[in-house]
């Protein structure tokens, strides 16, 4: 049903790309049913969503859903990790001590 869809729609549009050019030399005529067949197989195809694939998409399987390894909870906790995967915050420079007081003159 489909094919027949695209089909109908390359006839159509070649059909209006040789009434277009009625009265003009067969070289145009040709080349204007070339380009409306074009048009109309691309149209043809998009409406009868040839190309997107006969199986549908699977779904996602939410079993390690809140585990801290999807996407989706990375983006949840993403302000008390600060954008890092949950248990992998590298520690802050901050807290490390490099021995002495942390002075100048030690």
């Amino acid at each position: 049903m489909r094919k027949l869809v695209v089909i109908g729609f390359v006839i159509t549009g070649a059909a209006i790309g040789l009434l277009s050019s009625l009265g003009e030399t067969w070289a145009l005529k040709v080349f204007m049913m070339g380009l409306g067949g074009l048009v109309g197989a691309i149209a043809g195809a998009a409406l009868s969503r040839i190309g997107q694939g006969g199986r549908p998409t699977p779904r996602r399987d939410d079993a390690l859903r809140g585990l801290g390894t999807t996407s989706e909870d990375i983006m949840d906790n993403y302000w008390r990790d600060e954008g890092h995967p949950q248990f992998m915050k590298p520690t802050s420079a901050d807290s490390k001590q490099f021995g002495g007081t942390g002075g100048m003159a030690d």
